[in-house]
């Protein structure tokens, strides 16, 4: 059985790059989340957020972590609010490896600066956002975590590389 691998992170710190990357390397079937759920419904995530609200958002969102989680062998990026769930949290540690990848608030920032796509980040400051976003879910991205890597000022394809590195010296990745 291959075993699958789920990255988990704020917004912004390159899972789906990184998992794109990650997925090719290993010859595995590549899911982002946020885009299953944009595909299936046919608007985009910020379309649901504004006409639906956030907990319809989010129960789309665990029905598609819940249906994928159950694939055997996937790369899957998550969207940064996944770990909110309880059922979601479970899914992924249970049935998978769980990568967190972090980053700065700095970092965040410079990426998101100018990105209107972000429901949580309209209307508001996005620094403070962002600041009380990762308080309030470090602790839920370090309770699924199986690995921790820093996005830092490394490419995708270079954090992708240290990931599969990483996972292949453990066992969890094997030819």
């Amino acid at each position: 059985m291959r075993q699958s691998i789920y990255l988990v992170g704020l917004m912004g710190v390159g899972k789906t790059s990184v998992g794109r990357h990650l997925a090719k390397s290993l010859g595995r079937t590549f899911f982002d989340a946020d885009q299953v759920i944009e595909q299936r419904s046919g608007v985009p995530i910020a379309w649901i957020f504004d006409l639906e609200g956030e907990q319809a958002f989010r129960d789309r969102e665990q029905a598609v972590i819940d249906e994928l989680t159950n694939q055997e062998g996937i790369v899957l990026a998550t969207g940064g609010g996944a770990v909110l769930r309880a059922g979601n949290r479970r899914a992924l540690c249970s049935r998978g490896c769980v990568v967190h990848i972090d980053s700065s608030v700095d970092q965040l920032l410079d990426r998101l600066g100018k990105d209107k796509t972000r429901p949580l980040l309209q209307g508001g400051d996005a620094q403070t956002t962002l600041r009380r976003l990762q308080a309030d879910r470090q602790p839920l991205y370090d309770e699924v975590a199986d690995y921790r890597f820093l996005a830092g000022g490394n490419s995708a394809r270079a954090l992708a590389q240290n990931i599969e590195e990483v996972l292949r010296r453990d066992g969890v990745v094997r030819d």
